[in-house]
């Protein structure tokens, strides 16, 4: 037990700096490439802080371990909404552009949406990967056309350039070949802590008598959430919120889309029905719900991050309780 532990805290400071080192390295070399700062914030920054989510994901499909596939998912998405916004909105009151409202969190509520419908059969098969691929890359393509419009504000341009450079995002002269060192580096620790992890979450599963599932749905979820909490809250501290928000948004969708529009594909994966007496509907629910928050003063209040902390602690109680029953 005392190994896995061992195996699990290193998985998780493997895929931190693995996300880190490829946001980083990919994000400066865009930037060479002559890449704006918010397609590269929209991209590779909301998307590269899903890798671990990706990896994980895509390497439990691989071995059959279906539970933490599907959970991971499920759980980062609820993880995301109700602790890394309530944390974000917890430590600064958090505003949200009007756009996201009504652009982002709406496709971000279809993609869940369509999670649900395509797992009711009790699988996602590789069809169902690449309708949800074939929505990513829609969705992709939309975002890049909205940038290219010059739909975001530019204030907003101004806001993901100066988060981008406080994070070491902007590459000083004649770095190209240390940012694809940081994103090779940043691949391989993703693999490796995904393997890790992975390898340890089902040795906790088995020594606690729980089901993969849950170990996916809470453990895993957080851990791999990491970048994203880190992502949301600095970007909460500095007061520059439409990152922390568009950052969560961003995750979900590339979660449901981007990474089981890949994780099928190596091999077909199996949904859990007991996903249906809670987990799916929680994630339907705070997905839902953010939007409708959001849309009073177009912002999340501490007291509304809060609530979501609290729901998040009682959505994790009552997962142990079930499992216990």
């Amino acid at each position: 037990m005392l190994f896995d532990g061992v195996m699990f805290t290193a998985g998780l400071v493997a895929l931190y700096f693995g996300a880190e080192w490829l946001v980083r390295g990919a994000a400066r070399l865009a930037r060479t490439l002559g890449i704006s700062a918010i397609v590269i914030g929209l991209t590779i920054v909301a998307f590269g802080t899903s890798a671990p989510e990706l990896v994980v994901s895509t390497l439990a499909a691989a071995r059959g371990q279906s539970g933490v596939a599907v959970g991971n998912i499920v759980g980062s998405n609820i993880v995301n909404i109700a602790l890394i916004l309530g944390l974000s909105a917890a430590v600064s009151t958090v505003r949200v552009q009007p756009g996201l409202i009504t652009r982002e969190m709406p496709i971000m509520i279809v993609a869940a949406i369509a999670l649900v419908v395509l797992g009711v059969d009790g699988t996602l098969s590789r069809l169902d990967a690449m309708l949800l691929a074939a929505g990513f890359v829609a969705f992709l393509i939309y975002m890049l056309r909205l940038a290219r419009r010059g739909v975001p504000t530019p204030a907003l341009e101004a806001e993901f350039a100066e988060f981008e450079k406080a994070e070491g995002m902007v590459p000083p002269n004649g770095t190209r070949t240390l940012d694809i060192l940081l994103i090779a580096g940043g691949l391989a620790a993703l693999v490796i802590g995904a393997e890790l992890l992975v390898r340890s979450s089902v040795s906790f599963a088995r020594a606690a008598g729980v089901s993969e599932l849950v170990i996916g749905l809470t453990i895993v979820a957080v851990g791999t959430s990491l970048p994203e909490l880190a992502t949301s809250v600095v970007a909460a501290v500095r007061n520059e919120a439409d990152i922390a928000v568009g950052n969560v948004v961003g995750s979900n969708i590339f979660n449901v889309l981007g990474v089981l529009g890949i994780a099928p594909l190596v091999r077909p994966i199996a949904v859990d029905r007991s996903l249906y007496g809670m987990e799916m509907w929680v994630m339907i629910g705070l997905s839902v719900l953010l939007p409708l928050v959001c849309r009073v003063g177009h912002r999340l209040a501490r007291v509304e991050g809060i609530l979501f902390i609290v729901g998040y602690v009682i959505f994790v109680w009552a997962l142990i309780v079930r499992n216990a029953a």
